[in-house]
C-alpha cells in the first residue's frame, strides 16, 4: 500500500515546530514540510537544491553518512560543513523498519532544538514512515504507468490486459474505493505519488484537443461520503500549478472496471470549473449540473447552425445577453438587473437574438437548444481538457 508521506513529514513537522524533509536511503527526496518562517536562513542551500533538485549532492551524501546515520537508532545531530555545502547544523532522524534504515528525516537543527519528549514522539511517527516504506518496497514499483495505460488504451482486450496489470500492481488496494482526480493545464511530469496525499497512482495524459496535458490522480477513499482524501490532493497538485489551473473529481467508484469513466468525469469537471467561476477551481463531477452532458458533446462538433451568427465575436454582448436571460430562467426583471440595463435595452437585445437566430425565446424547446449551444461555447474557450474521445472497437 502506498503511504501518504507528506501527511507524515507534516506530522513531523509540527510535533518539533520546523519544517522537516524526508529522503529515502538514496538520498532522493520524498516529501518536505512547508516553509512558513520569516527567516530566510531556514531555507539553507541544501534544503532548497533538494527540493529543486529531488536530491542531495554526493558531497552532502559522505558528510552526513560520515556521522553513522545509516546505523543509528536515535535522532543524530550533524554539525555545519561549509565546505560540503552544508551551512546549517542537521537534526536527523532515522527512518527505520525492523533492522534496516530505509530513509531520513532531516531538520535543522537550532536552539534550543526539540525536547526529548518531542524527539521521542517524532521518532515515532518515523517508525510508521519506514513500516509503509517497507510496505511499499514489498509492493513493487509505481503503478502510475499501468495506470495510464488504462486511461489511454482502447475498449476491450487492450483496456482489460491494463486493468489487469494495475490491479496486479496495486495488490489489495484495487478492490478498494477510489476516486480520480483531473488538474489541467499540467506542464511538467508528474510529481511522486509519495508527495500526495491518499494518491495512489499519478499520470500525465495527453488530451489533443486541448493542446496541453493534463494530470490524472487515482486518489483512495475510505468511504463514498468522504471525498476530503480526493478534495486534500486536488488543492495541493492545484497549487504546484497556479492559480489558473482548475481541478475535477469524479464520483467514487469500488474497483478498477470503471476507470475509464471515471476519468472522463474528472477530466469534465475539471473543464466545466475553467469554464464556470461559480463552480470554484476544484468542481466535484456530480455538482456541474449540465455540464455533465456538454462536457460528453464531441469536442470538435460545430456550433448548430442557428446559432453561428450569434457567437461571432460582433455579437459578443448579444449572446452574454442571452446566456444571462435564459440562467435567469427568462425573467426579464431579474435579467435587467444582472446586466445592469433598462427593461426596455433588455427587450431590444432579446429582440435582435431572435432575429439572429432563427429562435423563438418563447418556445422551450427553442430555449434549451440556445442554452445548450451557449454553454458548450463557453466549455470550447477553455485551454483545459475536453471529453476523452472514445477509443476505437476492438
Amino acid at each position: 500500500m502506498k503511504g501518504d508521506y507528506q501527511e507524515l513529514v507534516d506530522e513531523i513537522s509540527g510535533l518539533l515546530g520546523a519544517p522537516a524533509t524526508l529522503e529515502d536511503r538514496d538520498f532522493a527526496l520524498v516529501a518536505f514540510g512547508a516553509h512558513d518562517s520569516d527567516d530566510d536562513t531556514a531555507m539553507d542551500p541544501v534544503r532548497t537544491r533538494s527540493i529543486l533538485t529531488r536530491r542531495s549532492t554526493p558531497a552532502v551524501r559522505a558528510w552526513f553518512e560520515g556521522f553513522g546515520i545509516t546505523r543509528a537508532t536515535g535522532p543524530v545531530r550533524i554539525p555545519a560543513a561549509p565546505e560540503a555545502g552544508v551551512f546549517r547544523d542537521r537534526l536527523c532522524l532515522p527512518v527505520r523498519h525492523r533492522n534496516a534504515v530505509l530513509g531520513y528525516v532531516w531538520l535543522l537543527d537550532d536552539e534550543p532544538g526539540p525536547t526529548d519528549e518531542q524527539l521521542k514522539a517524532a521518532m515515532e511517527v518515523a517508525a510508521r514512515i519506514g513500516a509503509l516504506l517497507a510496505a511499499e518496497a514489498r509492493a513493487g514499483s509505481d503503478p502510475s504507468r499501468e495506470f495510464g495505460a488504462v486511461l489511454t488504451a482502447g475498449r476491450g482486450w487492450q483496456r482489460d490486459m491494463a486493468v489487469a496489470a494495475l490491479h496486479e500492481a496495486l495488490g489489495p488496494d484495487a478492490e478498494g474505493l477510489h476516486a480520480v482526480v483531473c488538474v489541467t493545464p499540467w506542464p511538467d511530469d508528474p510529481p511522486s505519488v509519495r508527495t500526495v496525499p491518499s494518491a495512489a497512482a499519478l499520470t500525465s495524459v495527453p488530451l489533443p484537443d486541448a493542446g496541453l496535458p493534463a494530470l490524472a490522480a487515482l486518489v483512495r477513499l475510505r468511504s463514498a461520503e468522504v471525498l476530503a482524501p480526493a478534495l486534500t490532493a486536488a488543492e495541493r497538485l492545484r497549487s504546484t500549478v497556479g492559480r489558473d489551473a482548475t481541478a475535477g473529481i469524479s464520483a467514487p467508484r469500488r474497483g478498477l472496471v470503471d476507470l475509464a469513466s471515471a476519468w472522463h468525469e474528472a477530466a469534465g469537471a475539471a473543464r466545466a470549473a475553467a469554464a464556470e467561476s461559480r463552480f470554484g477551481p476544484i468542481a466535484g463531477w456530480p455538482a456541474i449540473g449540465p455540464y455533465r452532458l456538454l462536457t460528453a458533446l464531441p469536442a470538435g462538433a460545430a456550433a448548430d447552425f442557428a446559432v453561428r451568427t450569434l457567437l461571432t465575436p460582433s455579437h459578443k454582448e448579444l449572446a452574454h445577453t442571452a446566456e444571462v436571460f435564459l440562467d435567469c430562467a427568462g425573467q426579464a426583471s431579474r435579467t435587467a438587473a444582472e446586466l445592469g440595463v433598462h427593461r426596455q435595452t433588455l427587450y431590444y437585445r432579446l429582440s435582435r437574438i431572435q432575429q439572429l437566430t432563427g429562435l423563438d425565446l418563447n418556445d422551450g424547446e427553442d430555449r434549451l437548444l440556445l442554452h445548450m449551444a451557449l454553454k458548450t461555447a463557453r466549455l470550447r474557450t477553455v485551454r483545459g481538457p475536453a471529453a476523452p474521445a472514445a477509443p476505437p472497437a476492438s
